[in-house]
């Protein structure tokens, strides 16, 4: 994870022993002791940031040498990298310093945001902070001659309601509501003086103010927000700075108690009455200026939370009438996106406590989701706009399937390659999961296009996949998901080629011929018109095309150059942990139809595989473990697709491409293939699964000089005989068969080849199941309680009751196995390995 270099320093400061630390503690206390601001000291004061910060647990360090710690932090005449090294050693470092710190605050910005820093990395409890809070509070009424205490008060007041929300009385709201009023809406409109050069002979020189700008270079006309631009700012415009950055929070911590008292909800309804007819005319015009100066003198009369509500409100709209002008810079083209996401969050959130205000903003809204719509360059954007049609639409009776249409059907298939939007896209649909199932039809439908986020980010998102996987999960749909999760790694390869083939004309060979060979050559088939079909269904928007594809195998043989890809592997590696999420979701509400198709899936796409390394072994092992759990639920599957299984079971080349999922295809038939478990469980039915796997077991088993050493497992040769000894017990007439089968393995496993490839151990394992099977079937009533219990066999009351059958059973037939055998002929579940 580290260099060598960085880990061996680690090491030393883990390692370091307390009698050494003292005495570089001593020495660090006689360098600050006589002021020494040479790097040796700040040398020092690093190496012992690294060692109290290597370990889990707080070094103590000497009280002399913490006071003078202290000493220098809360000094602001020191040099200001003596105080981040002395915070940092001091946060990490025991005992804690909160009450001492808290007992002389500084009036000095920079020095007092070091110490808060300590002390809310220390702090137990909204107690320890309450000095450091009422400072604060009294800095901000406070109005001192430097001007730069409200800078570093508002971010340490942020970041303490963050963590203590409580802290805050309702007096003290009240008052922080009221400066953020005044910063937000009555900042001075000039430029902050600046000073000048008067020349060679004069002497420095203020120039005169100067009026601010909009982004586009035109002069601001209305009162100052973030995208009024200048040369230098005052102090009060970077206090509306500041309290722009802190409204979002500052709302969603103490603006939840909505109107207070009559008098100002009518007021407020009659704004939202006045505001309205002002929306209807602001579609036409596109003002929202009207709007703004109708409400400002009557929101005088609220109560401080609600005129800061209003206040904000009126701050977003300005902000989102100002991103419409052109910017002159690329930052201020940024800079009007990041106001825009805040501006129509913040909406969001006082429209949320004041449902009045919906009818104001929806307008503004609306045109602005006109405005951004075929923009990608503002996708991010529509996020907050669409969650704001998701909270309200409802209440404003406006129709927000067109804006969740091109949300899920344009940003993923266009924007799949942007990581941040990949992470807020999907953190959208997680926070709106429950409510997007119900109201919004495309949600489920768009998985294809939501899956192109993983397949290009797969490593950044497999954590939130995991929990968006569920909802995604429909009964006409989950079918068609299953495929595509197993093709998720064929969805990057194709994105990949969809990226490099949008760069690349084909007239430039030269640059296709730098990707390397196989890649050309996947361009070239990702071009051609008669793999188009295949490239459109991997890269569709939506579901409803069909579950799969017919020539998906084709699809696997054209993308095989494209297999070794990091994009492709990292990518294969989150298969298997989606697919477990998928079946202990899908089993949990599927009916019978469905369980029948999800068997049919299995059996067909174990088959169909992107040839990946260790990827086809990955998914065969999930497709094992969720195919038995599917039969446990409905044993009647094996009845339902007996066609199916039979043709699958019978052909020993599964064997060898997939022999996992084919011992757990075995083990299912001889466990469920039973009229307890079925009544159309006929002897014909038995009878055709007992000589499909006969012929199988004599096929792998044929002793001959010339055939190769088996390239499977003991374990399917030993499945392969219990489960024949459990379909003869439920056809006695069976069991002669089975007999002589079982007869014929010592001398397979005497062979020379056998000897060759499996151990001592191997070899006995096989002969002694062989044997204790072959006992068993002598007495086929025992035979079948000891191969085929019943049903419940599984209670504990057949285990710890001496009255029940099945330990008398047991006890019974005990004498006629091998009591040393480490394969046991079966267990109380009727599993024949582990």
């Amino acid at each position: 994870m580290y260099a060598a270099a960085t880990e061996s320093l680690i090491k030393q400061a883990r390692e370091i022993k307390e009698e050494e630390l003292q005495r570089f503690c001593g020495r660090i206390f006689k360098l600050l002791h006589t002021k020494d601001v040479s790097g040796d000291t700040v040398d020092s004061l690093q190496r012992l940031n690294l060692i109290v910060s290597a370990t889990k647990y707080a070094r103590e360090l000497p009280s002399d040498l913490v006071m003078k710690l202290q000493t220098v932090l809360r000094s602001s005449s020191c040099p200001e990298q003596h105080q981040v090294l002395s915070s940092s050693i001091i946060r990490e470092s025991f005992p804690p310093s909160v009450h001492s710190l808290c007992s002389d605050l500084s009036h000095d910005g920079r020095t007092l945001s070091y110490v808060a820093s300590v002390v809310l990395a220390q702090a137990g409890n909204k107690e320890d902070v309450m000095p450091l809070c009422h400072h604060l509070l009294k800095s901000l009424e406070a109005r001192l001659t430097d001007g730069q205490i409200p800078r570093h008060t508002l971010a340490i007041l942020s970041k303490m309601m963050t963590v203590y929300p409580e802290i805050l009385t309702d007096d003290q709201v009240n008052v922080v509501s009221r400066k953020l009023v005044e910063w937000l809406r009555y900042a001075s409109m000039q430029q902050g003086a600046s000073m000048s050069s008067g020349g060679f002979f004069s002497g420095p020189r203020t120039r005169q103010p100067a009026p601010l700008t909009e982004v586009d270079g035109v002069v601001t006309g209305d009162f100052f927000t973030v995208l009024c631009l200048g040369q230098s700012y005052t102090e009060d415009q970077w206090m509306n700075m500041y309290a722009f950055s802190m409204i979002k929070s500052w709302l969603l911590a103490y603006d939840t108690d909505g109107t207070t008292n009559a008098e100002s909800a009518l007021l407020i309804k009659a704004q939202g009455i006045h505001s309205q007819h002002q929306d209807d005319r602001s579609e036409v015009d596109s003002s929202v200026m009207s709007m703004v100066s109708a409400t400002s003198s009557s929101s005088r009369l609220l109560p401080p939370k609600e005129r800061l509500r209003e206040k904000a409100f009126e701050y977003c709209q300005r902000l989102i009438e100002q991103s419409d002008r052109k910017a002159l810079k690329k930052t201020d083209t940024e800079l009007q996106k990041a106001c825009i996401v805040e501006s129509v969050s913040i909406m969001d959130i006082i429209c949320g406590e004041d449902p009045s205000y919906v009818y104001r903003a929806f307008p503004c809204i609306k045109a602005l989701y006109g405005r951004l719509n075929g923009d990608l360059a503002y996708a991010r954007a529509l996020l907050p706009i669409a969650q704001f049609y998701l909270n309200h639409s409802e209440i404003a009776a406006v129709d927000s399937e067109a804006v969740f249409c091109q949300l899920f059907s344009h940003c993923p298939a266009e924007q799949f390659n942007e990581p941040m939007l990949a992470f807020e896209f999907v953190q959208f649909c997680l926070l709106n999961a429950s409510v997007l199932q119900d109201r919004v039809a495309n949600y489920r439908q768009s998985f294809p296009n939501l899956l192109k986020f993983l397949a290009w980010n797969s490593s950044g998102l497999i954590a939130e996949f995991v929990e968006l996987l569920p909802s995604l999960i429909a009964p006409d749909t989950a079918i068609e998901l299953l495929h595509t999760v197993l093709d998720l790694p064929c969805l990057a390869a194709a994105l990949d080629l969809q990226q490099r083939s949008a760069c690349y004309q084909a007239s430039d060979r030269a640059a296709w011929d730098q990707q390397g060979a196989k890649v050309a050559a996947c361009l070239d088939a990702f071009r051609q018109p008669a793999y188009r079909g295949l490239f459109l269904y991997i890269l569709r928007p939506e579901a409803g095309t069909g579950d799969t594809i017919d020539r998906l195998k084709m699809l696997h043989e054209i993308l095989a150059d494209m297999a070794e890809s990091p994009r492709v592997v990292r990518c294969s590696q989150v298969v298997p942990v989606l697919l477990h999420v998928y079946f202990n979701t899908v089993t949990q509400k599927a009916d019978e139809k469905m369980m029948n198709q999800l068997l049919l899936v299995l059996l067909e796409r174990s088959s169909l595989l992107y040839n990946i390394k260790t990827f086809n072994v990955e998914v065969q092992k999930v497709f094992s473990t969720h195919l038995q759990a599917l039969c446990k639920l409905h044993p009647p599957l094996i009845v339902d697709q007996s066609r199916e299984m039979l043709e699958f079971a019978s052909s020993p080349a599964n064997i060898y491409s997939k022999e996992d999922f084919y011992t757990h295809v075995v083990w299912v038939i001889g466990e469920y293939l039973s009229v307890s478990y079925d009544p159309r469980c006929t002897v014909e039915l038995i009878t055709s699964f007992f000589e499909s796997l006969e012929a199988v077991l004599f096929e792998i088993t044929q002793v001959r000089q010339s055939a190769s050493p088996p390239s499977f497992s003991p374990r399917l040769i030993t499945v392969l005989m219990t489960t024949l000894a459990k379909l003869a017990t439920r056809s006695q007439d069976l069991i002669p068969r089975v007999s002589l089968c079982l007869s014929k393995m010592r001398t397979f496993a005497r062979s020379a080849p056998v000897i060759a490839c499996y151990s001592e151990e191997d070899t006995e394992e096989i002969i002694t199941r062989a044997h204790e099977l072959i006992n068993l079937l002598k007495l086929p009533n025992v035979a079948q309680f000891v191969l085929a219990p019943s049903a419940g066999g599984d209670g504990p009351r057949w285990h710890r009751d001496t009255n029940a059958s099945l330990p008398q059973g047991m006890r019974a037939v005990s004498g006629l196995l091998h009591r040393h055998s480490s394969f046991l002929p079966t267990t109380p579940y009727g599993t024949w390995w582990t």
